[in-house]
């Protein structure tokens, strides 16, 4: 899983390995921006944003990627169809 976003014109690609490490990001995006920090360490990488915005941004990646990841494939539709056979 990777989560990309653009922090101050440079594209960041943040890798994870499972919903767990997804949640665990998000915690600590949160803490940091609820404590007014704007510098956050995920594993090896550090990314410093440049505004509560750019978190908010980051913050949502995270919990979408989350969403679609708990939320798993969509079932098929099937829509019936009928013919006189000719």
């Amino acid at each position: 899983m990777a989560i990309a976003h653009d922090i101050n014109g440079e594209y960041h690609v943040l890798r994870f390995e499972n919903v767990g490490e997804l949640r665990i990001a998000r915690d600590k995006l949160r803490a940091a921006r609820f404590e007014g920090l704007r510098t956050v360490r995920f594993g090896e990488d550090e990314v410093a944003y440049k505004s509560d915005n750019e978190m908010a941004t980051a913050l949502g990646a995270i919990e979408a990627e989350i969403a679609k990841l708990e939320r798993g494939t969509r079932p098929r539709t099937f829509y019936p169809r009928a013919s006189k056979g000719l």
